[in-house]
C-alpha cells in the first residue's frame, strides 16, 4: 500500500487526532507573550504598594485587603469561567478579559481614594479571571502530547511578567507618580491585538480539545471517584501553602527587605525582580522535567523542598537574602505546571474547569494570605510574619499521599 492510499483510507477522526497531537509553538508562544503582558500589569499592583501607602496614608491591613480584593475577582469567577467554556467554547473571550484589566487599569491612574482603589484592582481581577482558564485551555489545545512543556512555557510569560512589572513600577510609577500607569494601558491594547489572532486560531481548531479528550480517557488510567476527589484536595493543600508564601514575597517583601536593612523603595523593586524572575526561571523548568521524571516527584522536589532555604531566610544577611529569594523561586515556582497537568490528568477531559479551579484557588489563597498576613504584621513586625510563613513549605509532606498515576495502552 503507497503512503497516498494510507493517507485516503484515514478517518476525519484518525486525522483529527493526528492534528491534536501536533505541538503548535506559534500558538504557545503567542499565549506565553500573551500572559507575559497580562501579569506585568497585574504585577504593578504590588509594585505601587509603598506609593499608595504613603500617599494615601493605609495600614498593612489595608494593603492587604487591596490583594484580596484582586485576589478574590481574580479567583471567584475562574472554575465557572470553565466549566462554561468547557461545554460553549468562547473563541474571544480573551480579548473580553483584557478590556476589564485596561478599564481598571486607566481607574487605577486616577484613583484617589482608597474605595476606587478597591475597584480598579477588582476590574484587573476580572479579566484575570476570563483569561488564565481560557488560555490554560488554548495551551493544553495546541500542546500535542507535552502538556508540561506547554503549561511551563504559558506559565513562564505569566511569570516573566510579573518580574517585569516592579521594574517598570520602580523605573516609571515610583519617581514620576501613579497617574503614569495610564502608559501602561498600551500594553493592554497590544495584547487585545495578540489575543484577537489567537482566537481566530481558537475558533478554527476547537476540534483539537475533542479529538484530546478521547485519546486522554485512553492513556490515564481511571481511578476511583474517591481517590481522584482524595487527590484533589492534597493538591489544592499544596496550593495554599505554595501561594500563602508566594503571598508574603509578592505582597510584602519589599517592606520586610526596607524594614530590617533600611534600604530604598527601588532598591527593594529590585531584590523583587530577581526573586520574580526566578519564578519564571523555575517555572519553566518545571513542566519539562515533570514530563520526563513525572509530576509527583516535581511536586514532592518544588513544594518540600524549599523548606531549608525559607526557614533560613528570616536569620541572614541582605546578600544572602537575596541568594536565598533565588532558590526559593525556582524550587517554589516549578510546582505549579505540574500540579495543573497532574489534576487534568485526573480528570480528563475537563480542562478547563481544572485550571479555573486551580487557578481560582491560587489566586484566592494569595489574596486570603496576603489580607491575613497583613492583619499579622500590624498585631506584630513585618519581620515576624517571614519567621511564621517559613513553616509553610514542610506541609509538602502530603505528596506523599498522591497515587502514581499510570498510562496504559491507547
Amino acid at each position: 500500500m503507497t503512503t497516498q492510499e494510507a493517507t485516503l483510507e484515514e478517518t476525519p477522526i484518525d486525522i483529527a487526532k493526528s492534528t491534536a497531537e501536533k505541538t503548535v509553538y506559534s500558538i504557545l508562544l503567542a499565549l506565553s507573550f500573551s500572559h507575559l503582558l497580562n501579569d506585568t500589569l497585574q504585577s504593578l499592583i504590588p509594585a505601587i504598594y509603598p506609593l499608595v501607602k504613603d500617599s494615601l496614608k493605609l495600614n498593612f491591613s489595608q494593603i492587604g485587603l487591596i490583594t484580596l480584593t484582586f485576589q478574590l475577582s481574580a479567583s471567584i469567577l475562574q472554575p465557572l469561567v470553565g466549566i462554561f467554556t468547557d461545554k460553549r467554547p468562547q473563541p474571544y473571550s480573551l480579548a473580553i478579559g483584557m478590556t476589564f484589566t485596561l478599564a481598571g487599569l486607566i481607574s487605577l491612574a486616577f484613583a484617589h481614594h482608597f474605595a476606587i482603589v478597591l475597584l480598579s484592582v477588582a476590574l484587573v481581577g476580572v479579566g484575570s479571571s476570563i483569561f488564565h482558564p481560557e488560555a490554560s485551555r488554548l495551551a493544553h489545545m495546541a500542546a500535542g502530547g507535552k502538556h508540561g512543556m506547554a503549561q511551563s512555557l504559558f506559565q513562564v510569560g505569566g511569570n516573566a511578567g510579573s518580574a517585569l512589572g516592579p521594574l517598570l513600577a520602580a523605573a516609571i510609577i515610583v519617581p514620576f507618580g501613579q497617574f503614569n500607569i495610564i502608559w501602561f494601558s498600551l500594553a493592554a491594547l497590544l495584547a487585545i491585538i495578540v489575543m484577537l489572532n489567537i482566537s481566530k486560531w481558537y475558533k478554527a481548531n476547537v476540534y483539537r480539545m475533542k479529538a484530546k479528550k478521547k485519546v486522554q480517557h485512553l492513556v490515564t488510567e481511571k481511578l476511583p471517584t474517591s481517590k481522584v476527589v482524595f487527590s484533589i484536595c492534597i493538591l489544592l493543600v499544596l496550593i495554599f501553602s505554595k501561594y500563602f508564601y508566594m503571598a508574603s514575597m509578592t505582597s510584602y517583601y519589599t517592606f520586610y527587605l526596607m524594614d530590617k536593612f533600611h534600604i530604598s523603595v527601588q532598591s527593594s523593586q529590585v531584590y523583587l525582580f530577581i526573586f520574580l524572575f526566578s519564578v519564571a526561571l523555575g517555572t519553566f523548568m518545571g513542566g519539562p522535567v515533570g514530563d520526563r521524571i513525572g509530576r509527583k516527584y516535581v511536586i514532592w522536589i518544588s513544594i518540600l523542598g524549599v523548606a531549608p532555604f525559607s526557614l533560613l531566610l528570616p536569620h541572614v544577611n541582605l546578600f544572602w537574602t537575596g541568594v536565598l529569594s533565588v532558590f526559593i523561586g525556582i524550587i517554589l515556582s516549578s510546582a505549579f505546571s505540574a500540579i495543573l497537568v497532574y489534576a487534568q490528568e485526573l480528570i480528563p477531559g475537563k480542562v478547563g474547569m481544572v485550571a479555573g479551579l486551580f487557578f481560582g484557588f491560587a489566586f484566592g489563597m494569595g489574596g486570603i494570605g496576603s489580607a491575613l498576613l497583613g492583619k499579622l504584621a500590624d498585631q506584630t513586625s513585618i519581620q515576624y510574619v517571614y519567621h511564621v510563613c517559613a513553616y509553610l513549605p514542610l506541609i509538602g509532606l502530603l505528596t506523599a499521599f498522591l497515587p502514581n498515576l499510570k498510562k496504559v495502552k491507547a
